[in-house]
Formats: structure tokens, sequence, C-alpha cells
């Protein structure tokens, strides 16, 4: 069964940085892209930001210039570089695996917290 494994959250002040990352127990040919979401109390779960197998990124607009999102050598780990973090950043970032058979799964979910 493949498996998310989450890290990196915590609780950081605003204009601080923190890396999320995501590696996944599957072979990287498997992979199709790899996602981040986030979800903040009371509010729909939002994309940050998305990576095909090729490493082609794609941002929402309230990350694009802070966030960076990359993978490793392997692809079977994906990072999300989150610079510049504003209170409104406050959520639990999931990652999210879509294969090549177009099913997903879902990490287990880090919480970052922004304090003002």
């Amino acid at each position: 069964q493949v498996q998310l494994v989450e890290s990196g959250g915590g609780l950081v002040q605003a204009g601080g940085s923190l890396r999320l990352s995501c590696t996944a127990s599957i072979s990287r040919f498997s992979i199709s892209r790899m996602v981040w979401y986030r979800q903040a109390p009371e509010k729909q779960r939002e994309l940050v930001a998305t990576i095909t197998r090729a490493g082609s990124p794609n941002y929402a607009d309230s990350v694009k210039d802070r966030f960076t999102i990359s993978t490793d050598n392997s692809k079977r780990t994906v990072y999300l570089q989150m610079n510049n973090l504003k209170p409104e950043d406050t959520a639990v970032y999931y990652c999210q695996l879509d294969d090549i058979g177009g099913n997903s799964r879902w990490g287990q979910g880090t919480q970052v917290t922004v304090s003002s």
C-alpha cells in the first residue's frame, strides 16, 4: 500500500520560513504529479502547489513568489519551501500523490501555524 509521510510543520513568526517534505513509498515511474493542499479552520481545502513528474510547477496566486515546490533526485520526495510566511498561511498542509493509474493518495497532514 502506498504511503505518504509528511514532516516539517511547526510554529513560526510572520516573515519566517518553513520547509515541508513528503516522501512516497512508490516507484517514481508510477507518479504522475504531487500536490500540496492546505486547509484552514472552517475553510475549504485549497490547492497550494503542484509539480509534475517532469518537474513542471504551478502555484496558487496566494503563494506565488513566496513558496517553492520541488522534488529530490528520486522524485519520490516533494518539498514545499515556504518563505515570508503570513498568518493567513496557517493551516494543515496535506501532500497528495496522483499516480499514472489515476489514483490519488494523501498524507496525514502537518500543521503550520504563523503568528503575527
